[in-house]
Protein backbone atom coordinates (compact mmCIF):
# COMPACT_ATOMS: atom_id res chain seq x y z
CA UNK A 1 0.00 0.00 0.00
CA UNK A 2 3.10 2.49 1.01
CA UNK A 3 4.58 1.90 -2.42
CA UNK A 4 1.16 2.31 -4.26
CA UNK A 5 1.11 5.43 -2.65
CA UNK A 6 4.62 6.62 -2.94
CA UNK A 7 4.26 5.78 -6.91
CA UNK A 8 0.81 8.14 -7.27
CA UNK A 9 2.12 10.97 -5.04
CA UNK A 10 -0.75 10.22 -2.42
CA UNK A 11 1.28 10.05 0.24
CA UNK A 12 1.11 11.41 3.66
CA UNK A 13 3.95 13.82 4.43
CA UNK A 14 4.86 13.65 7.50
CA UNK A 15 4.22 17.40 9.35
CA UNK A 16 6.76 20.20 8.38
CA UNK A 17 8.47 20.34 12.11
CA UNK A 18 7.20 24.32 14.07
CA UNK A 19 11.40 25.24 14.08
CA UNK A 20 11.68 24.68 10.16
CA UNK A 21 7.88 26.73 10.02
CA UNK A 22 9.04 29.51 11.37
CA UNK A 23 13.12 29.40 10.11
CA UNK A 24 13.41 27.11 7.26
CA UNK A 25 17.05 25.95 7.03
CA UNK A 26 19.29 26.41 4.02
CA UNK A 27 19.32 22.45 2.49
CA UNK A 28 22.81 21.43 1.32
CA UNK A 29 22.83 19.97 -2.15
CA UNK A 30 23.11 16.37 -1.95
CA UNK A 31 25.34 13.61 -2.66
CA UNK A 32 24.08 12.25 -5.64
CA UNK A 33 25.45 16.24 -7.08
CA UNK A 34 28.94 15.49 -4.98
CA UNK A 35 29.40 12.21 -6.91
CA UNK A 36 28.52 13.57 -10.08
CA UNK A 37 30.86 16.13 -9.58
CA UNK A 38 33.30 13.53 -8.38
CA UNK A 39 33.72 14.62 -5.06
CA UNK A 40 34.26 13.36 -1.81
CA UNK A 41 30.97 14.25 0.65
CA UNK A 42 33.54 16.57 3.04
CA UNK A 43 35.03 18.70 -0.07
CA UNK A 44 31.56 19.03 -1.43
CA UNK A 45 30.32 20.26 2.13
CA UNK A 46 33.21 22.99 1.92
CA UNK A 47 31.87 24.01 -2.15
CA UNK A 48 28.86 24.42 -0.22
CA UNK A 49 29.33 26.39 2.14
CA UNK A 50 32.36 28.74 -0.42
CA UNK A 51 29.11 29.01 -2.89
CA UNK A 52 26.79 31.03 -0.74
CA UNK A 53 28.79 33.88 -0.92
CA UNK A 54 31.30 32.69 -3.72
CA UNK A 55 28.25 32.49 -6.14
CA UNK A 56 27.26 36.04 -5.79
CA UNK A 57 30.87 37.79 -5.95
CA UNK A 58 31.19 35.68 -8.73
CA UNK A 59 28.01 37.12 -10.29
CA UNK A 60 28.72 40.61 -9.25
CA UNK A 61 31.68 41.17 -10.97
CA UNK A 62 30.30 39.56 -14.14
CA UNK A 63 28.13 43.28 -13.69
CA UNK A 64 30.94 45.63 -12.33
CA UNK A 65 32.25 45.23 -15.28
CA UNK A 66 30.07 45.78 -17.59
CA UNK A 67 29.16 48.36 -15.57
CA UNK A 68 32.64 50.28 -15.73
CA UNK A 69 33.36 49.31 -18.99
CA UNK A 70 33.70 52.68 -20.65
CA UNK A 71 32.01 54.24 -17.85
CA UNK A 72 33.11 57.88 -19.12
CA UNK A 73 31.76 57.49 -22.49
CA UNK A 74 30.03 59.34 -23.84
CA UNK A 75 31.55 62.66 -22.24
CA UNK A 76 28.74 64.62 -22.04
CA UNK A 77 25.91 65.67 -19.65
CA UNK A 78 23.64 62.95 -20.51
CA UNK A 79 19.48 63.40 -20.18
CA UNK A 80 19.24 64.84 -16.76
CA UNK A 81 22.83 64.09 -15.49
CA UNK A 82 22.96 68.27 -16.34
CA UNK A 83 20.70 68.63 -13.54
CA UNK A 84 22.07 65.94 -10.97
CA UNK A 85 25.74 66.28 -11.88
CA UNK A 86 25.97 70.12 -10.99
CA UNK A 87 23.82 70.05 -7.56
CA UNK A 88 26.13 67.18 -6.63
CA UNK A 89 28.97 69.80 -6.84
CA UNK A 90 27.26 72.14 -5.87
CA UNK A 91 26.67 70.15 -2.38
CA UNK A 92 30.50 69.66 -2.20
CA UNK A 93 31.37 73.08 -2.74
CA UNK A 94 28.31 74.74 -0.69
CA UNK A 95 26.58 72.31 1.13
CA UNK A 96 23.44 73.24 -0.67
CA UNK A 97 22.38 73.27 -4.53
CA UNK A 98 23.59 76.61 -5.61
CA UNK A 99 22.23 79.04 -8.48
CA UNK A 100 23.30 78.28 -12.19
CA UNK A 101 22.91 80.57 -14.73
CA UNK A 102 21.90 78.36 -17.30
CA UNK A 103 22.62 74.47 -16.80
CA UNK A 104 22.86 73.56 -20.59
CA UNK A 105 25.03 76.95 -21.40
CA UNK A 106 27.52 75.27 -18.68
CA UNK A 107 27.70 72.28 -20.06
CA UNK A 108 30.26 72.47 -22.29
CA UNK A 109 32.30 74.38 -20.05
CA UNK A 110 32.33 72.09 -17.13
CA UNK A 111 33.68 69.61 -19.44
CA UNK A 112 36.37 71.98 -20.78
CA UNK A 113 37.59 73.68 -17.18
CA UNK A 114 35.36 72.39 -14.11
CA UNK A 115 37.34 75.26 -12.26
CA UNK A 116 35.59 78.35 -13.69
CA UNK A 117 31.96 77.03 -13.67
CA UNK A 118 29.25 79.41 -13.48
CA UNK A 119 28.12 78.46 -9.95
CA UNK A 120 26.47 81.10 -7.36
CA UNK A 121 25.85 80.74 -3.94
CA UNK A 122 22.65 81.77 -3.89
CA UNK A 123 20.13 79.29 -3.11
CA UNK A 124 18.40 77.39 -5.69
CA UNK A 125 14.93 75.48 -5.69
CA UNK A 126 15.35 72.15 -6.44
CA UNK A 127 12.74 69.09 -6.74
CA UNK A 128 14.37 66.55 -5.19
CA UNK A 129 15.94 65.99 -1.51
CA UNK A 130 19.35 66.05 -1.27
CA UNK A 131 20.30 62.46 -0.56
CA UNK A 132 20.46 61.05 -3.87
CA UNK A 133 22.78 63.70 -5.21
CA UNK A 134 25.18 63.50 -2.06
CA UNK A 135 25.88 59.89 -3.36
CA UNK A 136 26.60 61.16 -6.62
CA UNK A 137 28.97 64.38 -4.95
CA UNK A 138 30.94 61.24 -3.46
CA UNK A 139 32.20 59.96 -7.16
CA UNK A 140 32.92 63.76 -7.88
CA UNK A 141 35.02 64.31 -4.76
CA UNK A 142 37.29 61.39 -5.82
CA UNK A 143 37.51 61.84 -9.70
CA UNK A 144 36.57 65.24 -10.16
CA UNK A 145 33.82 67.14 -11.65
CA UNK A 146 33.54 64.64 -15.05
CA UNK A 147 31.70 61.93 -16.54
CA UNK A 148 33.56 59.04 -14.82
CA UNK A 149 33.27 60.91 -11.54
CA UNK A 150 29.63 62.05 -11.77
CA UNK A 151 28.75 57.90 -13.42
CA UNK A 152 31.01 56.19 -10.33
CA UNK A 153 29.17 55.97 -7.96
CA UNK A 154 25.81 54.70 -9.46
CA UNK A 155 27.78 52.03 -11.00
CA UNK A 156 28.74 51.30 -7.98
CA UNK A 157 25.37 50.96 -6.41
CA UNK A 158 24.45 49.27 -9.36
CA UNK A 159 27.27 46.93 -8.80
CA UNK A 160 26.38 45.93 -5.23
CA UNK A 161 22.82 45.77 -6.15
CA UNK A 162 23.36 42.56 -7.69
CA UNK A 163 25.38 41.28 -5.49
CA UNK A 164 22.80 41.91 -2.66
CA UNK A 165 20.10 40.22 -4.98
CA UNK A 166 22.15 37.58 -5.17
CA UNK A 167 22.18 36.99 -1.24
CA UNK A 168 18.29 38.62 -1.07
CA UNK A 169 17.08 35.38 -3.52
CA UNK A 170 19.20 32.78 -1.63
CA UNK A 171 17.81 33.98 1.79
CA UNK A 172 14.38 33.98 0.13
CA UNK A 173 14.51 30.59 -1.63
CA UNK A 174 16.53 28.81 0.12
CA UNK A 175 18.67 27.88 -2.89
CA UNK A 176 22.01 29.48 -3.76
CA UNK A 177 21.84 28.69 -7.41
CA UNK A 178 18.44 30.50 -7.51
CA UNK A 179 19.97 33.42 -5.71
CA UNK A 180 22.88 33.56 -7.95
CA UNK A 181 20.03 33.38 -10.92
CA UNK A 182 17.98 36.27 -9.91
CA UNK A 183 21.27 38.51 -9.64
CA UNK A 184 22.42 37.41 -13.02
CA UNK A 185 18.62 38.38 -14.43
CA UNK A 186 19.28 42.08 -12.54
CA UNK A 187 23.18 42.16 -13.81
CA UNK A 188 21.30 41.42 -17.55
CA UNK A 189 18.48 43.83 -17.66
CA UNK A 190 19.15 46.80 -20.00
CA UNK A 191 17.31 49.73 -17.97
CA UNK A 192 19.27 48.41 -14.80
CA UNK A 193 22.46 48.61 -17.17
CA UNK A 194 21.80 52.06 -18.49
CA UNK A 195 20.53 53.58 -15.01
CA UNK A 196 23.79 52.21 -13.65
CA UNK A 197 25.74 54.28 -15.75
CA UNK A 198 24.26 57.95 -15.59
CA UNK A 199 24.26 59.97 -12.87
CA UNK A 200 20.43 59.92 -12.12
CA UNK A 201 18.11 59.26 -8.92
CA UNK A 202 16.29 56.33 -9.20
CA UNK A 203 18.84 54.32 -9.71
CA UNK A 204 19.92 55.24 -6.10
CA UNK A 205 16.53 54.76 -4.44
CA UNK A 206 16.20 51.42 -5.89
CA UNK A 207 19.56 50.52 -3.79
CA UNK A 208 18.21 51.91 -0.48
CA UNK A 209 14.96 50.04 -0.99
CA UNK A 210 16.79 46.87 -1.74
CA UNK A 211 18.81 47.33 0.92
CA UNK A 212 16.00 47.62 3.38
CA UNK A 213 14.25 44.97 1.74
CA UNK A 214 16.99 42.73 2.69
CA UNK A 215 17.53 43.95 5.91
CA UNK A 216 13.40 43.15 6.88
CA UNK A 217 14.33 39.14 5.44
CA UNK A 218 17.27 38.87 8.02
CA UNK A 219 14.88 40.71 10.78
CA UNK A 220 12.13 38.28 9.94
CA UNK A 221 14.51 35.28 10.32
CA UNK A 222 16.12 36.02 13.35
CA UNK A 223 12.84 37.07 15.04
CA UNK A 224 11.01 33.80 14.13
CA UNK A 225 14.21 32.21 15.42
CA UNK A 226 13.77 33.63 18.78
CA UNK A 227 10.46 33.31 19.23
CA UNK A 228 11.25 29.22 18.25
CA UNK A 229 13.76 29.24 20.76
CA UNK A 230 10.88 30.59 23.30
CA UNK A 231 8.60 27.95 22.46
CA UNK A 232 8.68 24.81 25.38
CA UNK A 233 9.84 21.41 23.69
CA UNK A 234 7.55 18.48 24.12
CA UNK A 235 8.60 14.67 24.94
CA UNK A 236 10.59 13.72 22.76
CA UNK A 237 12.73 17.34 22.70
CA UNK A 238 10.74 18.72 19.29
CA UNK A 239 9.40 22.51 19.53
CA UNK A 240 5.32 22.32 19.42
CA UNK A 241 3.18 25.37 18.97
CA UNK A 242 2.34 26.69 22.31
CA UNK A 243 -0.60 29.14 23.12
CA UNK A 244 0.69 31.05 25.78
CA UNK A 245 4.25 31.52 24.51
CA UNK A 246 3.04 32.44 21.17
CA UNK A 247 0.81 35.43 22.64
CA UNK A 248 3.15 37.22 25.30
CA UNK A 249 6.98 35.63 23.82
CA UNK A 250 8.85 38.61 22.74
CA UNK A 251 11.07 38.57 20.13
CA UNK A 252 14.00 41.03 21.89
CA UNK A 253 15.83 43.78 19.99
CA UNK A 254 15.46 43.80 16.34
CA UNK A 255 18.79 45.85 14.76
CA UNK A 256 17.88 44.98 11.26
CA UNK A 257 14.38 46.60 11.26
CA UNK A 258 15.90 49.93 12.50
CA UNK A 259 18.76 49.46 9.54
CA UNK A 260 15.71 49.25 7.70
CA UNK A 261 14.06 52.28 8.84
CA UNK A 262 17.15 53.90 7.87
CA UNK A 263 18.20 53.02 5.14
CA UNK A 264 13.84 53.99 3.58
CA UNK A 265 14.67 57.45 4.97
CA UNK A 266 17.74 57.50 2.65
CA UNK A 267 15.57 56.40 -0.06
CA UNK A 268 12.49 58.49 1.16
CA UNK A 269 15.30 61.17 1.10
CA UNK A 270 16.67 60.67 -2.56
CA UNK A 271 13.33 60.51 -3.94
CA UNK A 272 9.85 60.99 -2.52
CA UNK A 273 8.65 57.81 -4.12
CA UNK A 274 11.04 55.74 -1.25
CA UNK A 275 7.82 56.70 0.94
CA UNK A 276 5.42 54.58 -0.75
CA UNK A 277 7.86 51.58 0.06
CA UNK A 278 7.92 52.56 3.98
CA UNK A 279 4.54 52.32 3.74
CA UNK A 280 3.98 49.12 1.92
CA UNK A 281 6.84 47.46 3.70
CA UNK A 282 5.31 48.14 7.40
CA UNK A 283 2.09 46.74 6.02
CA UNK A 284 4.47 43.90 5.10
CA UNK A 285 6.27 42.92 8.37
CA UNK A 286 3.14 43.75 10.66
CA UNK A 287 1.74 40.43 8.34
CA UNK A 288 4.99 38.74 8.55
CA UNK A 289 4.34 39.30 12.55
CA UNK A 290 0.91 37.82 12.35
CA UNK A 291 2.11 34.60 10.37
CA UNK A 292 4.95 34.18 13.20
CA UNK A 293 2.57 34.49 15.77
CA UNK A 294 -0.17 32.46 14.59
CA UNK A 295 2.49 29.37 13.77
CA UNK A 296 3.91 29.58 16.85
CA UNK A 297 -0.01 28.76 18.25
CA UNK A 298 -0.89 32.48 19.12
CA UNK A 299 -4.40 32.00 20.24
CA UNK A 300 -4.95 35.99 19.08
CA UNK A 301 -1.89 36.41 16.78
CA UNK A 302 -3.62 39.98 15.56
CA UNK A 303 -3.53 40.78 19.35
CA UNK A 304 -0.47 39.68 20.36
CA UNK A 305 0.93 41.37 17.48
CA UNK A 306 -0.33 44.47 18.80
CA UNK A 307 0.89 44.06 22.15
CA UNK A 308 4.06 42.88 21.04
CA UNK A 309 5.99 43.45 17.68
CA UNK A 310 3.51 47.05 16.92
CA UNK A 311 6.22 49.14 18.12
CA UNK A 312 9.19 47.87 16.13
CA UNK A 313 6.75 47.36 12.85
CA UNK A 314 5.61 51.56 13.14
CA UNK A 315 7.83 53.24 15.97
CA UNK A 316 11.33 51.51 14.61
CA UNK A 317 10.53 51.91 10.95
CA UNK A 318 8.92 55.32 10.41
CA UNK A 319 10.44 57.69 13.32
CA UNK A 320 13.92 56.15 12.44
CA UNK A 321 13.30 56.64 8.94
CA UNK A 322 12.33 60.13 9.59
CA UNK A 323 15.44 61.32 11.25
CA UNK A 324 17.45 60.01 8.75
CA UNK A 325 15.76 62.18 6.29
CA UNK A 326 16.03 65.49 8.54
CA UNK A 327 19.80 64.42 8.79
CA UNK A 328 19.90 64.63 4.73
CA UNK A 329 19.41 68.38 5.48
CA UNK A 330 22.29 68.94 7.47
CA UNK A 331 24.27 71.28 5.08
CA UNK A 332 20.82 72.96 4.06
CA UNK A 333 20.02 73.86 8.28
CA UNK A 334 24.34 74.59 8.70
CA UNK A 335 23.68 77.26 5.66
CA UNK A 336 22.60 80.34 5.76
CA UNK A 337 22.04 80.95 1.63
CA UNK A 338 20.12 77.63 1.17
CA UNK A 339 17.02 78.18 -0.64
CA UNK A 340 14.00 79.73 1.94
CA UNK A 341 16.54 78.64 4.80
CA UNK A 342 15.24 81.60 6.66
CA UNK A 343 11.56 81.58 5.13
CA UNK A 344 10.01 81.39 8.72
CA UNK A 345 12.37 84.10 11.25
CA UNK A 346 10.50 86.15 13.23
CA UNK A 347 7.23 84.62 11.85
CA UNK A 348 4.41 84.02 14.20
CA UNK A 349 1.22 81.86 14.00
CA UNK A 350 0.35 79.37 15.82
CA UNK A 351 2.99 76.55 14.80
CA UNK A 352 5.75 79.54 16.12
CA UNK A 353 6.16 77.17 18.61
CA UNK A 354 8.50 74.98 16.06
CA UNK A 355 11.90 75.44 15.55
CA UNK A 356 12.16 78.15 12.14
CA UNK A 357 14.52 75.98 11.05
CA UNK A 358 11.93 72.80 10.80
CA UNK A 359 8.94 75.52 9.92
CA UNK A 360 11.60 76.81 6.96
CA UNK A 361 12.06 73.49 5.49
CA UNK A 362 8.08 72.07 5.93
CA UNK A 363 7.55 75.45 3.71
CA UNK A 364 10.15 74.53 1.20
CA UNK A 365 8.90 71.06 0.80
CA UNK A 366 5.51 72.15 0.13
CA UNK A 367 6.48 74.25 -2.58
CA UNK A 368 8.12 71.05 -3.94
CA UNK A 369 5.09 69.01 -3.61
CA UNK A 370 3.02 71.53 -5.56
CA UNK A 371 5.88 71.49 -8.22
CA UNK A 372 5.84 67.79 -8.41
CA UNK A 373 2.19 66.88 -8.41
CA UNK A 374 1.69 70.15 -11.29
CA UNK A 375 4.00 68.95 -13.63
CA UNK A 376 2.46 68.86 -16.79
CA UNK A 377 4.82 70.04 -19.47
CA UNK A 378 4.33 67.74 -22.37
CA UNK A 379 7.56 65.53 -23.23
CA UNK A 380 8.66 63.38 -26.20
CA UNK A 381 9.55 60.82 -23.89
CA UNK A 382 6.66 60.75 -20.85
CA UNK A 383 5.00 57.45 -20.98
CA UNK A 384 1.53 56.12 -19.11
CA UNK A 385 2.52 53.67 -16.33
CA UNK A 386 0.39 51.19 -18.26
CA UNK A 387 2.69 50.45 -20.84
CA UNK A 388 5.78 50.33 -18.00
CA UNK A 389 5.74 46.36 -17.51
CA UNK A 390 5.28 45.83 -21.78
CA UNK A 391 7.71 48.37 -22.44
CA UNK A 392 5.84 50.72 -23.74
CA UNK A 393 8.15 53.48 -24.09
CA UNK A 394 11.33 53.49 -23.05
CA UNK A 395 13.54 57.13 -22.64
CA UNK A 396 15.83 57.70 -25.46
CA UNK A 397 18.66 59.09 -23.23
CA UNK A 398 20.99 60.88 -26.15
CA UNK A 399 20.85 60.57 -29.90
CA UNK A 400 23.82 60.95 -32.67
CA UNK A 401 23.63 60.52 -36.39
CA UNK A 402 27.14 60.27 -37.79
CA UNK A 403 27.58 60.55 -41.46
CA UNK A 404 29.07 57.97 -43.66
CA UNK A 405 32.81 58.23 -44.28
CA UNK A 406 33.36 60.15 -40.87
CA UNK A 407 35.44 59.09 -38.16
CA UNK A 408 33.06 57.54 -36.28
CA UNK A 409 31.16 56.01 -39.13
CA UNK A 410 33.20 54.41 -41.67
CA UNK A 411 29.84 52.53 -43.55
CA UNK A 412 28.63 53.25 -46.62
CA UNK A 413 25.45 54.16 -44.95
CA UNK A 414 24.52 57.03 -42.50
CA UNK A 415 25.38 55.74 -38.21
CA UNK A 416 23.66 55.91 -35.30
CA UNK A 417 24.66 56.68 -31.70
CA UNK A 418 21.94 56.05 -29.57
CA UNK A 419 21.87 55.21 -25.59
CA UNK A 420 18.40 53.60 -25.20
CA UNK A 421 16.76 53.17 -21.51
CA UNK A 422 14.95 49.93 -22.29
CA UNK A 423 14.66 46.98 -20.25
CA UNK A 424 15.85 43.98 -21.64
CA UNK A 425 12.42 42.69 -23.72
CA UNK A 426 12.50 38.92 -23.30
CA UNK A 427 13.09 39.34 -19.35
CA UNK A 428 10.52 42.03 -18.81
CA UNK A 429 7.74 40.13 -21.01
CA UNK A 430 8.32 36.94 -19.44
CA UNK A 431 7.92 38.66 -15.68
CA UNK A 432 4.72 39.57 -16.64
CA UNK A 433 3.83 36.10 -17.16
CA UNK A 434 6.01 35.43 -14.17
CA UNK A 435 3.66 38.07 -11.46
CA UNK A 436 0.39 36.17 -13.05
CA UNK A 437 2.27 33.17 -11.45
CA UNK A 438 2.90 34.97 -7.84
CA UNK A 439 -0.50 36.16 -8.25
CA UNK A 440 -1.87 32.75 -7.88
CA UNK A 441 0.87 31.42 -5.23
CA UNK A 442 0.11 34.47 -2.67
CA UNK A 443 -3.79 34.39 -3.13
CA UNK A 444 -4.40 30.36 -3.50
CA UNK A 445 -1.34 29.22 -1.53
CA UNK A 446 -0.72 31.60 0.70
CA UNK A 447 3.00 32.02 -0.53
CA UNK A 448 4.76 34.62 1.71
CA UNK A 449 7.83 34.83 -0.58
CA UNK A 450 5.55 35.95 -3.67
CA UNK A 451 3.66 38.49 -1.29
CA UNK A 452 6.67 40.13 -0.20
CA UNK A 453 7.49 40.19 -4.21
CA UNK A 454 4.59 41.39 -5.03
CA UNK A 455 4.72 43.86 -2.78
CA UNK A 456 7.76 45.52 -3.48
CA UNK A 457 6.52 45.40 -6.86
CA UNK A 458 3.15 47.16 -5.86
CA UNK A 459 4.78 49.91 -3.82
CA UNK A 460 7.35 50.96 -6.53
CA UNK A 461 4.67 50.65 -9.56
CA UNK A 462 1.26 51.12 -8.29
CA UNK A 463 1.63 54.65 -6.63
CA UNK A 464 2.53 56.35 -10.28
CA UNK A 465 -1.41 55.61 -11.30
CA UNK A 466 -2.39 57.84 -8.91
CA UNK A 467 -0.66 60.98 -11.04
CA UNK A 468 -1.91 60.10 -14.54
CA UNK A 469 -2.07 63.74 -15.69
CA UNK A 470 1.83 64.19 -14.50
CA UNK A 471 4.44 64.25 -16.79
CA UNK A 472 6.14 60.53 -16.18
CA UNK A 473 8.55 58.35 -17.24
CA UNK A 474 9.19 54.80 -17.42
CA UNK A 475 12.83 54.87 -16.28
CA UNK A 476 11.18 55.01 -12.81
CA UNK A 477 10.20 51.41 -13.05
CA UNK A 478 13.66 51.00 -12.37
CA UNK A 479 13.31 51.25 -8.43
CA UNK A 480 11.19 47.47 -8.84
CA UNK A 481 13.27 45.80 -11.55
CA UNK A 482 15.13 43.56 -9.00
CA UNK A 483 11.17 42.44 -7.87
CA UNK A 484 10.45 41.30 -11.47
CA UNK A 485 13.72 39.51 -11.19
CA UNK A 486 12.81 37.49 -8.43
CA UNK A 487 9.51 36.80 -9.97
CA UNK A 488 10.92 35.31 -12.87
CA UNK A 489 13.30 33.39 -10.90
CA UNK A 490 10.66 31.77 -8.15
CA UNK A 491 8.73 30.82 -11.40
CA UNK A 492 11.95 29.28 -13.27
CA UNK A 493 12.15 27.58 -9.95
CA UNK A 494 8.89 26.15 -10.11
CA UNK A 495 9.83 24.89 -13.74
CA UNK A 496 12.44 23.50 -12.51
CA UNK A 497 10.34 21.26 -10.28
CA UNK A 498 10.92 20.37 -6.42
CA UNK A 499 13.55 18.13 -4.78
CA UNK A 500 11.85 15.03 -4.78
CA UNK A 501 10.34 15.11 -8.25
CA UNK A 502 11.31 12.90 -11.46
CA UNK A 503 14.34 12.59 -12.99
CA UNK A 504 12.89 13.45 -16.15
CA UNK A 505 10.53 16.44 -14.72
CA UNK A 506 13.38 18.20 -13.17
CA UNK A 507 15.82 17.38 -16.86
CA UNK A 508 12.84 19.01 -18.82
CA UNK A 509 12.37 21.65 -16.58
CA UNK A 510 15.92 22.76 -16.25
CA UNK A 511 15.88 22.63 -20.27
CA UNK A 512 13.20 25.44 -20.64
CA UNK A 513 14.73 27.85 -17.74
CA UNK A 514 17.93 27.54 -19.47
CA UNK A 515 16.69 28.18 -22.90
CA UNK A 516 14.65 30.86 -21.34
CA UNK A 517 17.59 32.05 -19.87
CA UNK A 518 19.60 32.15 -22.64
CA UNK A 519 17.05 33.86 -24.98
CA UNK A 520 17.26 36.83 -22.33
CA UNK A 521 21.24 36.72 -22.30
CA UNK A 522 20.94 36.93 -25.83
CA UNK A 523 18.67 39.66 -25.95
CA UNK A 524 21.06 41.07 -24.06
CA UNK A 525 23.94 41.25 -26.00
CA UNK A 526 21.59 42.11 -28.69
CA UNK A 527 20.51 45.93 -27.47
CA UNK A 528 24.00 46.32 -25.67
CA UNK A 529 25.01 48.77 -28.62
CA UNK A 530 22.22 50.63 -27.95
CA UNK A 531 22.17 50.46 -24.00
CA UNK A 532 26.14 51.90 -24.38
CA UNK A 533 25.53 54.42 -27.39
CA UNK A 534 27.82 52.47 -29.74
CA UNK A 535 28.39 53.66 -33.12
CA UNK A 536 26.43 51.43 -35.48
CA UNK A 537 24.85 51.72 -38.63
CA UNK A 538 21.41 53.32 -39.11
CA UNK A 539 19.97 49.85 -40.03
CA UNK A 540 21.47 47.96 -37.43
CA UNK A 541 19.67 50.66 -34.81
CA UNK A 542 16.26 50.54 -36.61
CA UNK A 543 16.06 46.69 -36.70
CA UNK A 544 16.34 46.80 -33.13
CA UNK A 545 13.66 48.95 -32.43
CA UNK A 546 11.11 46.49 -32.29
CA UNK A 547 8.40 48.50 -31.64
CA UNK A 548 7.31 51.61 -33.29
CA UNK A 549 7.10 53.28 -30.34
CA UNK A 550 10.49 52.94 -29.03
CA UNK A 551 11.61 55.18 -32.14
Amino acid sequence: MTDTLRRSGHERRPPTPVRDRLVPPFPEPGPRLWRALGLPPAAGARLARWSGWGGPVLVALLAGVLRFWRLGSPRALVFDETYYAKDAWSLLRLGYEGTWPDRKAADPQILADPQVIPLSDSGAFVAHPPTGKWVIALGEWMFGLEPYGWRFMTALLGTLSVLMLCRIGRRLFRSTALGCLAGTLLALDGLHFVMSRHALLDLVVMFFVLAAFGCLLLDRDSARARLAAALPPDAHGRVRPDGPTGDRAGTGVRPWRLAAGALLGLAASTKWNGLYFLAFFVVLTLLWDVGARRVAGAYRPYRAVLRKDLGWSVLSLVPVAVVTYLSAWTGWFLSDKGYGRHWADGRGGPWSWIPAPLRSLWHYEYGVYQFNVGLHTPHTYESNPWSWLVLGRPVLFSYESPKAGTADCHTTDDCSQAILALGTPLLWWSACGALVYLLHRWALRRDWRAGAVLCAVAAGYLPWFLYQDRTVFSFYAVVFVPYLCLALTMTLGALLGPPGASAGRRRNGALAAGVLVLLIAWSFIYFFPVYTGQTIPYGDWRARMWLDTWI
